[in-house]
């Protein structure tokens, strides 16, 4: 569902480390334009959050007129693979998010990387 939000996004920024999940939107906001350096107006970025405890996170962006922040609390037991790293943001690709959403670290060693085929180097 959180999906839904980021696609067509052509940045994600995943803000590394813990946030404090009492900020709402005007804070996030204040967080991403003096923190990170960024355009939280820009409607092709898409920022996200997670809390201390690894198990929601928060979904920031902009729609033309506003604001949209959703969340996604996960059920006892599990955890997001967050990076540690504070004071960072990562700009990450949807692929990356669906393995995030997952459960799974946004650095995959094991995953297949893309690759890109021309007919003329084909021999089929």
């Amino acid at each position: 569902m959180l999906s839904s939000f980021i696609s067509g996004a052509e940045h994600i920024y995943l803000a590394c480390g813990a946030t404090d999940f009492r900020k709402q939107a005007e804070s996030l906001v204040a967080m991403v334009t003096m923190k990170f350096k960024l355009d939280p107006y820009s409607p092709v970025c898409v920022f996200l959050f997670c809390n201390k405890n690894k198990t929601a996170i928060k979904v920031l962006r902009y729609d033309k007129n506003g604001f949209i922040l959703a969340s996604k609390k996960l059920l006892e037991g599990m955890k997001f693979q967050w990076p540690k790293t504070e004071e960072e943001v990562k700009d990450i690709s949807f692929r990356q998010v669906e393995w995030l959403l997952e459960g799974l670290s946004i650095e995959q060693q094991k995953a297949h990387r893309d690759i890109m085929l021309e007919l003329k180097n084909t021999c089929y």
